[in-house]
């Protein structure tokens, strides 16, 4: 109970209080309005300027949509906070860059407009599961996309990769089976673009990349691999980083317990939620 209770001492009074979230549905963060292109948000009802969670499903690139979201909003509202939830455009519509440029686009529109829902535009976290975990690592990464956007990393006060396979492309595609290793080519491209599109290629000092959590299941060997590779190459960049194992998960529990009290994946990402607030 304690990270429960410290993450309350540090949200509006109105987080003590679990209330029904006030939802806004299919909110257009471009134009012209497509539905791919679109976020939910899910508000405290009452309060201001409310640390703000922006959510990427998964689906490999090719499916998913932002419902999928089981007790995560009222989860984060409960704690005070804003939950917005986004959708961006699909394989093979659009390439995973253009996904990517779809979610600096959500986050740009999100500090532009949360304040409207009791948000706070500079404390935004950014947060994803499977392929939308590969796409937040890129975003807080990679500044290229935000700058785009005419944002910055120091927006960004966290993220939290949940169970991606692909924070270093290449290393995942020598490292499964021929099957699935040309399933990757096809999706990320040739070997500079499978480069490009991996979190890992960005990390430096200096660059603003913001704290990180990286959930991962325990016993899944690709996952794991993965978020150890990128929490090593944070912590190698003087970013703080964490990879949690998550005993006792799959990957689709991982995603679908998260919110949940008893969740112990969801008790670790309320404390790191706690510690970065607490230096805000």
């Amino acid at each position: 109970m304690r990270f429960i209770m410290s993450l309350a001492c540090l949200l509006p009074a109105t987080a003590l209080f679990a209330a029904e979230p006030k939802v806004h549905r299919d909110l257009a963060y471009t134009e012209p309005k497509n539905e791919r292109q679109t976020l939910d948000v899910y508000a405290p009802t009452e309060g201001k300027d409310h640390p703000v969670v922006v959510w990427i499903h998964g689906g490999g690139w090719q499916a998913g949509d932002k419902t999928e979201v089981q007790t995560k909003p009222q989860a984060f509202v409960d704690k005070g906070m804003v939950f917005v939830s986004i959708n961006y455009r699909l394989l093979p519509k659009a390439t995973i860059k253009q996904m990517a440029g779809d979610v600096a686009k959500a986050i740009r529109w999100t500090h532009d407009h949360v304040k409207e829902y009791g948000g706070d535009p500079n404390t935004i976290f950014v947060m994803g599961h499977s392929a939308g975990a590969q796409l937040a690592a890129l975003v807080c990464t990679d500044e290229s996309y935000l700058k785009a956007e005419e944002q910055s990393l120091t927006i960004i006060k966290g993220c939290v990769p949940v169970d991606g396979d692909t924070y270093d492309v290449p290393m995942q595609i020598a490292t499964v089976e021929q099957s699935r290793a040309e399933r990757y080519k096809k999706k990320f491209g040739d070997a500079d673009s499978q480069k490009d599109l991996s979190p890992v290629t960005h990390v430096a000092k200096g660059r603003d990349i913001p704290p990180f959590l990286i959930l991962h299941v325990a016993d899944h060997a690709e996952t794991k691999g993965q978020s150890q590779r990128l929490s090593k190459a944070l912590q190698e960049a003087e970013v703080s980083a964490k990879a949690f194992s998550a005993e006792g998960k799959t990957h689709d529990t991982i995603n679908s317990d998260l919110g949940k009290t008893d969740d112990k994946p969801t008790q670790a990402l309320m404390e790191f939620l706690d510690g970065v607030l607490k230096k805000k």
